[in-house]
């Protein structure tokens, strides 16, 4: 998929017109549109707003091999993202027992889905 595919992707499934995105990120429409045919590149700066306003990363936009099911997950929610950054950061002990707890709380919504 191109970086053009991505952000035209991410941008429907955020429900955006072209034009609300470019509001956004400070571009005319024309831009992202240009962008979402190929027909022009974001510059850095640019990029890294176009991804932030899409809820991903960069490297998401321009990496054209997302076999990585990290990188394929796109995680939305900004805060648990930086959460998980931090527990990487954890000793395998501690990892265990956060993805102890993870596995617990979604044991314990499926249950109660279940139980609808």
């Amino acid at each position: 998929m191109s970086l053009g595919s991505r952000i035209r992707e991410l941008r429907t499934q955020k429900r955006l017109k072209q034009a609300e995105l470019g509001a956004i990120v400070g571009l005319t429409y024309v831009q992202i549109g240009r962008y979402e045919i190929g027909k022009a590149k974001p510059a850095a700066d640019m990029l890294s707003k176009l991804a932030k306003a899409l809820d991903t990363t960069a490297d998401y936009l321009v990496n054209d091999d997302v076999s990585d099911p990290a990188i394929a997950a796109q995680l939305t929610d900004r805060e648990l993202l930086k959460q998980f950054k931090e527990v990487e950061l954890f000793s395998p002990e501690d990892k265990h027992l956060v993805k102890t707890f993870i596995d617990a709380f979604i044991t314990k919504r499926h249950i109660q889905e279940l139980a609808k």
